[in-house]
């Protein structure tokens, strides 16, 4: 089949990957790409979040299979324009898509269905949020509720931090994601990422994973996009995991349908553990970047399977055939990332990196120029490997993010740190 990507991260290369392990696969495109994903799918320049143009694109090269990948095309209505047209598409609704772009529509969805989550409360005015802190003290979490690229959300230690979070916010730091602001309870435990797919009806797991938000070592300093990742998740065990799917997803996705708008896609929950009790932390409705890359690493060629079963509704058919293995993936970002930094700089050693089914180097901030690959994001690489063990999975990964000549770089060297202790 011919398969339309939309999206040009390390979560859309991951992606591109797997789907060209697949025999099925006859023709791959993604839109816009990079430069990795150059080296082994056609990319094509196309605004990925203009509807009208995506469905033409998709007509004019006979695409029989769209994969949409970041969530600003999914609360666009991207997905419901394709489908209008018959074509399937692999990603929700734009109104099931709220469950992302809107985080007040998530709280009430899981008051509606009873699922475990922080207490908060929502505002459209400054006072009454400073208000509301003051009452209720620090740590306190404060979220822009609109689309934020992975940044609105401050989880404030102090109360002068999160009433500085409630100036920015309605400042306009986040654009109009910050018209309207949630404010949490800050619950305590260990953070993890559980990976559902649904197809409207059928819920099926595909596997954990464990990111690490803050750009510094011991998870130190502001939040990022994500410094890297790693599957599965020690702390999700099996039994937290049916919990979780039990009491959160399962209600959740329930409650979508009974709404009218059943969710198809995947679904992401982001989880708080503590004392082996999952807590709703917030919903994705696309897979995770770095998050993407370890699961596709370890899906591999059923990955591209999966998710067509999902788009045409044959979930319940499937089954995931996990191997015994872990995957890790350390994310190489610009000097200065998540504030500023600068682009254009080359990178060398690349040409030299294994590519095989357990070393991948997965590309997100970068492009191509005169036959060099040149850096063009704050996060530009993602390193990432298999193992029998995680340890084995980290150290085959640190030695591709090593072996990268890219001075204007770096990385956190204590990804897994949690579930690893031992790396020095």
């Amino acid at each position: 089949m011919n398969i339309l990507i939309l999206g040009g991260g390390g979560r859309e290369h991951a992606l591109a990957w797997a789907a060209m392990q697949n025999p099925k696969c006859d023709r791959l495109i993604v839109a816009p790409g990079n430069a990795g994903i150059a080296q082994i799918a056609d990319c094509a320049a196309l605004d990925i979040e203009d509807r009208s143009a995506v469905a033409a694109f998709v007509e004019e090269n006979a695409i029989d299979f769209v994969i949409i990948g970041p969530e600003a095309p999914l609360a666009a209505g991207v997905a419901d324009r394709l489908r209008d047209g018959g074509i399937l598409v692999f990603g929700p609704s734009e109104a099931a898509a709220r469950l992302e772009a809107s985080k007040a529509f998530t709280k009430e969805i899981c008051d509606a269905a009873g699922a475990p989550t922080a207490a908060w409360a929502r505002f459209t005015d400054a006072d009454a949020a400073r208000a509301h802190i003051r009452a209720n003290g620090a740590p306190i979490v404060v979220k822009a509720d609109g689309l934020a690229a992975g940044k609105g959300v401050i989880v404030a230690e102090t109360v002068d931090q999160a009433l500085a979070a409630v100036d920015d916010m309605f400042g306009g730091e986040f654009g109009t994601a910050g018209a309207e602001v949630v404010i949490e309870e800050f619950m305590a435990g260990e953070e993890a990422s559980f990976f559902v797919l649904c197809d409207g009806e059928t819920v099926l797991p595909i596997g954990t994973a464990q990111d690490h938000k803050r750009v510094g070592e011991g998870d130190t300093g502001p939040n990022t996009g994500g410094m890297g990742a790693y599957s599965p998740a020690p702390v999700l065990t099996d039994e937290i995991a049916q919990r979780a799917l039990d009491r959160i997803v399962r209600p959740t996705v329930a409650e979508m349908a009974r709404r009218g708008t059943p969710y198809q896609g995947v679904l992401y929950a982001g989880l708080m553990i503590r004392d082996g009790e999952p807590r709703l932390v917030e919903y994705n409705v696309r897979f995770g970047d770095p998050e993407a890359q370890v699961l596709m690493m370890r899906l591999g060629a059923q990955a591209l399977d999966l998710m067509h079963a999902t788009a045409e509704g044959r979930l319940a058919d499937m089954r995931v055939n996990w191997a015994d293995d872990h995957a890790m993936t350390v994310v190489l970002a610009a000097r200065g990332y998540p504030g500023a930094y600068e682009k254009g700089d080359e990178i060398g050693g690349l040409a030299d990196l294994p590519e095989t089914s357990s070393e991948m180097m997965f590309h997100a901030g970068t492009t191509e120029r005169g036959g060099k690959v040149l850096a063009a994001g704050g996060r530009v690489l993602n390193a990432t490997a298999r193992g029998a063990t995680l340890a084995q999975a980290r150290d085959r990964a640190y030695a591709l993010a090593t072996a990268v000549d890219w001075p204007g770089g770096f990385h956190r060297d204590d990804i897994g740190w949690r579930a690893l202790p031992d790396r020095g």
